[in-house]
This record gives C-alpha cells, structure tokens and sequence, in this order.
C-alpha cells in the first residue's frame, strides 16, 4: 500500500483548550438545528470545554426544534438563546454557522439550505443517505465557500493522531488486513432508524460508517476494489434493492492492496452493551482499538509486535464533542470552504456499494 505523507494535524485535548485563542474577540454565534439528545449532548459538550478557557471560541444564539419542549430544554443550557419558530426564522437569525442534529432524512437538504444562507455547517454523520446527496451538499458548500464539518467523532479518540501517524510513516508496514467490528446490543430507540427512507440504511449506516470513514482516514487511501456485502434483518437474509433496515450486516473490500473487512449489528446478544473493535495488520507490526468492558466511552489503543503490545491510549478520555469543538475553533479563524470534507464523498461511495446502490 503506498501512504501518501499526511500532516501533523493538532489534537484538541480539553486539558490544553485553554490555550487556543480566536484573532477576535468577538466569539462565534452558532445555532442549534435539531435538539435531541444528541443535539443537547453536542452543545453541553462544548460548553464544558469552554469553561476552561479564558475566552470562548463560541456562544449559543438561537435553537430551533420541531418539539418545542426539545428546543426549550436546549435553550436552557445557555443564557439568552433564541427559541427560534420555524426553520425559516433559524435560517434568518444573524449566525456564523449552525449545528444540524437532525433525523438523516432531513440532513441534505437542510444542509444546503444553511449553505446558501451564507452560513457554516456541522452535522452529524450521515452527512446524506446517498452519495448523490453526498455530492449535492459538498458543491453547495464549494459554491458557498462555507466551511463544511461531518461529526465523524472516533477521529478524536486520544492517539488517533499517533496512529495515523505511524501508519503515514510505515511503522506498521505494508497494511495488509483491516477487521472491523461495531456491535451494539440493543436497537436505536427512534422509528425512524428503522425505515431505509428516513435513514437511507440500518446498522451499516448507523454504525459502520465510523469504521469505514476510520479505514480511510487513517490508511490515507481511497482506492476501494472488489466490494461484496450480505445483509441482514432478524436473522434472515435480503435481497437487492433493500426495503428494510438490516439489523445484521457484513462487507469485504479491498482497500488499496490490503483487505478489509467490517461486521455491524444492533440488537445483536453481544453479552455486552456493544463490541467495538478495528484491527490494522501490516507487515513489521499491528494497531488495535477497542472498546473496554463493552462500554460506548472508553476506548484503548495498542500498537502491537509479535506477542508484544505498547499501549497508545487509553481513559479517561472526553472525546464525544472534539469533532464539534474542532470545527468551532476553524470556524473562529477561518469560515471558508475546507477540501478535507471530501472523504465524505468517498466514504458514501463505499455505502453505496455495500447496499448495492
């Protein structure tokens, strides 16, 4: 596999936020679009890391939620947040960027409507349930010079860094086998997860797309060869062009010259709350993530030879808002368009292809 150098990127660790400065005083002014749980976990979050900063990169002016009580309980968390009446008022509220937590259904177009509102996006993953949607929010991102952030979270679990790292510079060697493992033991607790409409796929989508982005990401190779997939729902296998949501899903791929293969669930008798797992194997040495005591927070990261193994990382880490926090601190400096977003794109191809789209 040839690695292509990649840059030294800055961790954003909440024990040295402190230290990141915004060139103006004034901090950005961001809006909430969906405030759900996730949607309030992202913006309390944020709040924490702030609060151990001299000056805040960021405030809250304005949410807006179609369950009022959802939105009121938002605008709780900071002080004087606009509750905002419809989506039209949010998108004509004076903000420099807006954070997009809802139902993935909802994710393209309103992606693209933001963008052409002349403001800055993060959204949760799925960016879009299609490559095609994909693609359509990317242009209007370019179109809009807008910077453009995907919460691909496990990118900013401590030593994600050190590992790419390590892989640029071939310690591991070639990378030969990727084994990827997302099992959760129970089910996503909203109906809309359930219908490939509303959320364009099942535990594929919902989990396995961390894993896929993570395989691209940290190899720094695009080149997907000779995908096969088999999907399931309770117990029994489907068939081309999917109408429900696989609750069981596996893949192989090729990924350059090595092989990759990724295995996701939901509701699966896991004997743990979840089973989270991605294993680089190249020719001088190997890399492990894993979660501990099926835990969804605690990760540990080794660096692996032989019968030896080198811990990278490990808890207490406070990961889930990095992504957010480091969209805010470049949307602070800089609200233009970011190429980086692209491997979105890529990764929605890979999707695609798993369901056979």
């Amino acid at each position: 596999m040839i690695m292509k150098a990649i840059p030294e990127a800055p961790v954003l660790d909440f024990s040295t936020i402190k230290t990141l400065r915004r060139s103006s005083r004034t901090p950005v002014r961001l809006g909430f679009l969906g405030t759900g749980w996730i949607g309030r976990q992202r913006m309390q979050a944020l709040l924490d890391a702030q609060a151990i900063m001299e000056q805040p990169l960021a405030r809250y002016c304005a949410v807006w939620d179609p369950c009022p009580q959802a939105a009121a309980s938002a605008a709780e968390l900071g002080d004087e947040i606009k509750v905002c009446k419809s989506f039209a008022d949010l998108l004509d509220a004076d903000l420099d960027g807006v954070v997009i937590a809802t139902p993935s259904a909802l994710h393209a177009e309103q992606c693209v409507e933001v963008l052409e509102s002349g403001k800055a996006v993060f959204c949760q993953k799925p960016l879009a349930r299609t490559s095609s949607e994909t693609a359509r929010v990317i242009q209007s991102a370019w179109l809009a010079n807008k910077l453009l952030g995907i919460d691909f979270s496990y990118r900013h679990l401590q030593g994600m860094d050190v590992l790419r790292r390590l892989i640029a510079a071939g310690e591991l060697g070639e990378i030969f086998a990727i084994d990827l493992t997302f099992h959760h033991a129970y089910g996503p607790d909203k109906p809309w997860f359930y219908d490939m409409a509303s959320s364009g796929g099942g535990c594929v989508m919902d989990l396995g797309i961390h894993l896929v982005d993570l395989a691209l990401w940290l190899t720094g190779t695009c080149d997907v060869n000779q995908l096969s997939s088999s999907l399931y729902n309770q117990g029994k296998k489907q068939r081309p062009p999917y109408s429900a949501a696989e609750d069981y899903a596996v893949a192989e791929f090729g990924l350059g010259n090595a092989r990759a293969r990724l295995s996701c669930s939901w509701n699966l008798h896991a004997g743990k709350n979840a089973v989270i797992e991605a294993h680089f194997y190249g020719t001088k040495g190997g890399a492990v993530l894993r979660n501990l005591n099926g835990s969804f927070f605690d990760f540990e990261l080794e660096q692996t030879r032989g019968t030896s193994r080198q811990r990278l990382a490990g808890p207490p880490d406070a990961w889930g808002g990095r992504a957010l926090l480091q969209w805010v601190t470049r949307l602070a400096e800089d609200d233009q368009y970011d190429p980086e977003v692209e491997q979105a794109l890529k990764v929605a191809h890979v999707i695609d292809r798993i369901y056979c789209r």
